[in-house]
């Protein structure tokens, strides 16, 4: 027998009501920040993104001041999150949004997927708990929950099975707390039916209706196929250095990381004697390079091993292939990945 969705809502809600966590987003949730947090959320933990959020909207208040923001400026406040087509993308959004609604984000679900960057669940989430509209948003926290309570065991990497889950949500969104109820399922997946460990079931309050919990089969589902193998990739980085500034240069326009700053590297992984020669084809002559300790970054598809090195140099070149850069500047101005922390601190911490 079909497990009957609409029993869920009202313990849902009470649980909600009283659990929910304080949050910056929910304060004032306009489509505008809502918008924001979702595309913040994205692959990052919340609390991670409490301090972006709040100082990307207290420097970008609105869908104008995002649309008008220079790159460096939009960059440097999405440093470290990652991701950085989302903030791109963000942008080319705001500009439509200016141009086609009157800097008024869309309040259906269908005008808000035509939008740079937003998908099914982000339209969901905004028209939902900004709007108010009956519009799902399911996530892995979501399909987790309703897994779980429906005993599902079709896999939640296929679309199909993620849609027929928004279609029956659909159907029983509750008069009035549409936003409320949007967030009742983000906030049980995020706190109680965790991902990677066992559920809190004392605490939930649809254990008694959850049919997994039933058959004693929570840590069984949901069903994922199998991840990708990540590409493994050798790097050696450059922290080149000359008095008080290190060299940076810009990543091509296209690809990943595209169109962000750098400390210059190479791949493969370079002996001290193959990084002096590597350095001396951009007219570098080095006093010193100095082994740092490695570094690893994980991307979603591959992951980068990297060998650092500290090199300093008697002068900077004229003209070059690199921009020189402060600690002010860097700090300030220029964005790096995070996949380049190792060697910021490095540099930044004046060692």
């Amino acid at each position: 027998m079909k497990f009957q969705l609409h029993k869920i809502v009202k313990p849902l809600l009470s649980w909600y009501d009283a659990n929910a966590r304080v949050l910056p987003w929910r304060d004032n949730p306009t489509p505008y920040r809502v918008w924001v947090s979702e595309i913040m959320l994205q692959q990052t933990r919340v609390e991670a993104v409490k301090p972006y959020f709040e100082r990307f909207t207290a420097e970008l208040p609105s869908v104008e001041a995002l649309a008008a923001a220079p790159e460096e400026q939009l960059l440097k406040l999405w440093e470290g999150l990652g991701y950085y087509s989302r903030v791109r993308n963000l942008q080319k959004a705001a500009q439509i949004v200016m141009e086609q609604y009157g800097g008024i984000l869309p309040d259906q679900p269908e005008e808000l997927l035509r939008l740079p960057g937003i998908g099914e669940y982000t339209a969901g989430a905004v028209a939902s708990i900004a709007y108010g509209r009956p519009a799902p948003a399911v996530d892995g926290n979501v399909l987790r929950v309703l897994s779980r309570v429906t005993a599902s065991r079709e896999p939640i990497s296929d679309l199909s099975v993620k849609r027929g889950f928004a279609a029956r949500l659909r159907e029983i969104y509750p008069t009035g707390r549409a936003g409320a109820f949007t967030q009742s399922l983000m906030e049980l997946g995020a706190t109680v039916c965790v991902p990677n460990a066992a559920p809190n079931c004392g605490e939930c309050p649809l254990s008694s209706l959850c049919m997994a919990h039933a058959q004693g089969i929570e840590l069984q589902l949901p069903i994922k196929a199998e991840k990708k193998k990540r590409i493994s990739e050798e790097l050696t980085v450059f922290l080149i250095v000359c008095e008080n500034k290190t060299a940076l240069r810009k990543r091509p326009a296209k690809g990943l990381l595209a169109g962000l700053w750098e400390f210059p590297n190479v791949s493969g992984k370079l002996s001290p004697p193959q990084a002096a020669d590597w350095l001396k084809t951009f007219g570098l002559s080095s006093v010193k390079i100095q082994p740092l300790p490695e570094s690893k970054h994980i991307f979603t598809h591959r992951e980068w091993h990297m060998t650092n090195y500290r090199v300093t140099v008697k002068a900077i070149p004229p003209e070059g292939d690199f921009v020189w850069a402060d600690r002010e500047e860097l700090a300030e101005t220029y964005t790096l990945p995070t996949a380049f922390q190792s060697c910021l601190h490095e540099f930044l911490s004046g060692k």
